[in-house]
């Protein structure tokens, strides 16, 4: 009996403390949209991050993602984007459980935590990693078959396409929302999307764009006033024929009733066939979710047997390369493509790992790494390092080994009394950027799509195994930053790495 009684008390205090997490997640939610309004953005942030806690650990997934993207968004309207990624991804592990306990995919959540992202990428102008984001929340549109994700989307491909100067397909985007509206006749949902167009040109200081857009809201406007009179008459007219029906109705009311039954006979079968029609489209969206979920188990089973076995081979080469004469390049490339595919392995598995950073000045740090390279280059190539004498958190292993390998390719391909130079640049309190350029012959537009991607291309490995940017980009990533190519750059080729503290 007193066992009994422990167990219902302890079920009782469970429930309870449940109940009151929530409530108390309701109540710092509220405080902070308040501290939000106020434009109080560090209490704002502290009480959404814990509303996010205290959703996440109820199930409250749609409260908890809504908070934890609201705490990402004011971290990086403070340049915090090291935090603000690192909550995004728990946020995405919080969704992830959900999925997992109600057995159901969470489209609209993840859409929210993608969108934060490419938001992010936008401010850093980031176009590689933001398009990225961009086609992932594509996918996901495609997969929730939600309008009012539609909409969103919409709407964000027209900020990523005008903010990275693709107009045309910016206008594209727009233009189609607004052809949405217009045939729904949701005249004030069009207003508002020529007024948000115009805002976005502003922030992107695109002063073309806002001329076209008040050109086209003025025609819009004006034909939208000769359709609500038009509108009004058609509304007049439909009063007066109502009423010439009406009076009709009441001189033959016997075949008025026919009319209805013959109405309700049709209303009938046309409802009936619409079940029947929903029913199947019901059935087909069941099966179609059912192979997609098998298509991507399937896709990660193979994802992990694929680096399983390459390290399976590499593991297997080495013993055989070991009887093979050293001195040959075939020899000499087999070794070196053995080793990147491990690191290409290692680093993908380890990716959330960060690396450990020390300070260091980065002037001498610079001038050192250029000092190895010299020695590289043809005759008469000048070399310059611009870099102020400044402290700087880094870890100087990993840092030394990408623009090593930026700076090498450099010297390999620029010519006699050609220039290579090295600058570093401070952007914003907690980022900065090493950027190298050479006047060499630079990189052909056909292959600086995939320069990052590892595989993309049959190679002789006498020549090089091309893995040594892919390898250098993943370890930007791990040190929470980037490597791009400045494509806008014709002299010569010039990467950019900027990291972020």
């Amino acid at each position: 009996m007193k066992k009994t009684m422990i167990i219902l008390f302890l079920m009782v205090f469970c429930d309870l403390g449940g109940v009151n997490a929530q409530n108390q997640g309701e109540e710092q939610m509220k405080q902070a949209q308040n501290h939000l309004a106020k434009k109080e953005y560090i209490k704002a942030r502290y009480l959404f991050l814990q509303a996010y806690n205290d959703f996440s650990s109820q199930g409250q997934y749609e409260k908890a993602v809504e908070c934890g993207v609201s705490a990402s968004s004011l971290y990086h309207r403070e340049n915090f984007y090291k935090e603000a990624f690192e909550l995004l991804r728990s946020v995405e592990s919080t969704v992830a459980v959900g999925e997992q306990r109600g057995k159901k995919p969470l489209p609209a959540l993840r859409y929210c935590i993608s969108k934060e992202r490419l938001q992010m990428y936008i401010k850093l102008k980031n176009p590689t990693r933001a398009k990225d984001q961009l086609a992932r929340l594509e996918e996901t549109t495609k997969n929730a078959r939600n309008d009012s994700l539609d909409n969103d989307l919409l709407y964000t491909q027209a900020n990523y396409y005008y903010t990275f100067g693709m107009n045309s397909q910016g206008d594209a985007a727009i233009s189609q929302l607004i052809g949405k509206y217009n045939a729904q006749k949701s005249y004030a949902k069009v207003d508002e999307c020529y007024k948000t167009l115009i805002d976005i040109a502003r922030k992107a200081n695109n002063s073309g764009l806002v001329a076209r857009t008040y050109e086209k809201y003025i025609v819009w406007n004006d034909s939208i006033k000769a359709l609500s009179a038009q509108d009004e008459l058609n509304a007049l007219k439909q009063k007066y024929d109502d009423s010439l029906a009406t009076i009709q109705e009441k001189d033959d009311s016997l075949s008025a009733k026919q009319y209805v039954i013959v109405g309700l006979c049709i209303l009938a079968a046309v409802l009936a066939a619409a079940l029947v029609l929903g029913t199947i489209v019901l059935l087909r969206f069941i099966m179609l979710t059912r192979k997609q979920k098998k298509a991507i188990g399937i896709a990660n089973e193979h994802n992990e047997l694929k680096t399983q076995f390459i390290r399976n081979i590499s593991a297997q080469m080495e013993p055989t390369l070991n009887t093979l004469d050293p001195k040959l390049a075939g020899v000499q490339g087999l070794r070196a493509f053995s080793r990147h595919i491990q690191e290409l392995s290692e680093l993908e598995s380890s990716l959330s790992e960060p690396y450990e950073m020390q300070e260091k000045n980065i002037s001498a740090f610079c001038e050192g790494i250029m000092d190895k390279v010299k020695g590289m280059a043809k005759d008469d190539v000048t070399f310059s390092v611009s870099a102020p004498k400044l402290n700087v958190k880094i870890n100087p292993e990993q840092l030394e080994r990408i623009l090593l390998h930026l700076l090498r390719n450099a010297a390999e391909h620029t010519p006699e009394g050609g220039k290579i130079w090295l600058d570093f640049k401070k952007r914003g309190a907690h980022t900065h950027q090493f950027i190298v350029s050479d006047t060499g012959c630079g990189i052909p537009e056909e292959k600086r799509e995939n320069i990052f991607k590892p595989f993309t291309e049959v190679r002789d490995l006498t020549k090089g195994d091309g893995l040594g940017l892919p390898i250098c980009s993943l370890i930007a990533t791990k040190m929470n930053g980037s490597l791009t190519l400045d494509a806008a750059y014709t002299k010569g080729a010039r990467f950019v790495l900027e990291l972020h503290a």
